[in-house]
């Protein structure tokens, strides 16, 4: 047996190998750490949980959530931030039909294309991913406006009436609503005429349910006129609200106009400004004068029963008066027409007989009612009478164009 002594290093020797032996130790210790350590449930090596990465996309929805009282016209808008939208839905809660709308180019944003409905309530669900294609979802609840009462735009004269004849150059146009209008700024500003060729025009309020545009000067023939009321979801006023949109279109045929002359006793007709015919009358007499100024036809019969009542003239007055009448058209409200009347055709030419009416003889009025229609024009001057008011129908004519331009809300 050999024994073997010690090595013996000096103590500065000593003292280099076991502080290398440490260091060895500890550098094994640290490489083997990760062995011994214990796994998390998630995967991760030791420390705390993480949770995945929140989607980068947001959504936001226009009017706000739970809007009351919206306008029906007011668009649903749904944008993306941080993404692009995959799908919107909007639903009538009650009657489950959906809202159709369109994707921006870029399809960051929604907007509703129809038309909401009147005191309905609608559900949003909206949906966006973002680049890395996370999803995300938003829902939203709007509710519309409740009218008391909704008012309807009435066009005088009625688009079928004249569909196939066309106006005449004097025609005014006539929105007439069923209720009051408070708000008539408002509405106004939702009314159009668009004339081809273009001529200068306004409106004029001639109480709180008429409101009549005309033109500067009349009508060139051959005009066109696209006629719009956008009413739908505008506050009238009092809890009225418009009922729906209109718009219709209307044809302005050749220029006809009458003069009748109370010094002559004349009546003489001009076809786009050219005279073709001249025809003795007899007009309204010193107690019932015919009205002077330009007066517009609204209304013909071929057989007509002319009564004073109809606008409060009755017996035991005695301007009262009930009579068949031939060949009649209308050109104002309170019962002046241009009218065959065989009983005055011995004054006719000379002196002023009728209630207020343009007589004629037979043959006369048969050719004028043939020839002329609505929206063609009688101008009657030295009748004796007073100026046709502006609210007779269609006393337009009556105010200059200044004064016309004050009939407005907008003015």
């Amino acid at each position: 047996m050999f024994l073997t002594k010690p090595l013996r290093l000096p103590g500065r020797s000593r003292s280099g190998v076991l502080i290398g032996l440490l260091l060895t130790a500890l550098a094994v210790s640290a490489c083997s750490s990760g062995n011994s350590g214990t796994t998390s449930p998630n995967g991760n090596n030791g420390g705390a949980a993480t949770s995945p990465a929140a989607p980068a996309v947001s959504l936001s929805i226009q009017p706000a959530a739970d809007s009351t009282n919206v306008s029906p016209t007011t668009p649903i808008v749904v944008k993306a931030a941080g993404g692009t939208i995959t799908d919107v839905t909007v639903t009538n809660a009650a009657k489950g039909t959906k809202v159709n709308g369109s994707l921006s180019a870029d399809k960051t944003t929604w907007t509703s294309s129809d038309a909401l409905g009147y005191g309905a309530k609608y559900q949003i669900d909206a949906h966006a991913t973002d680049p890395s294609g996370k999803s995300v979802d938003q829902q939203s609840t709007v509710s519309t406006i409740k009218p008391a009462k909704q008012a309807n735009a009435n066009l005088i004269p009625a688009p079928s009436s004249v569909a196939q004849t066309g106006v005449g150059v004097g025609q005014p146009i006539v929105f007439q609503f069923s209720y009051d209008v408070k708000n008539k700024a408002a509405v106004e500003k939702q009314l159009s005429v668009k004339s081809n060729p273009p001529q200068e025009g306004g409106w004029y309020w001639v109480d709180s349910k008429n409101v009549h545009y005309r033109p500067k000067d009349y009508w060139q023939p051959g005009t066109t006129l696209t006629v719009s009321a956008k009413i739908y979801g505008v506050d009238f006023g009092n809890g009225v609200y418009g009922a729906e949109d209109r718009t219709e279109t209307y044809h302005v045929h050749d220029s006809w106009i009458a003069k009748a002359d109370g010094n002559t006793e004349q009546m003489q007709i001009f076809h786009n400004g050219q005279m073709v015919k001249s025809m003795p009358i007899s007009m309204g007499k010193d107690a019932t004068p015919t009205h002077l100024g330009a007066h517009v036809i609204s209304f013909k019969s071929a057989n007509y029963i002319m009564d004073s009542c109809t606008y409060g003239v009755c017996p035991p007055d005695p301007n009262a008066y009930r009579s068949n009448e031939q060949w009649s058209e209308r050109i104002s409200n309170d019962g002046e027409f241009v009218h065959e009347n065989p009983n005055s055709v011995g004054a006719q030419g000379s002196t002023n007989v009728s209630h207020g009416c343009i007589n004629l003889n037979a043959a006369n009025a048969q050719w004028f009612f043939n020839t002329l229609g609505l929206g063609d024009v009688v101008e009657v001057a030295n009748s004796g009478g007073p100026q046709l008011p502006v609210w007779d129908l269609y006393g337009d004519w009556a105010l200059s164009w200044s004064q016309w331009q004050k009939g407005s809300a907008l003015s």
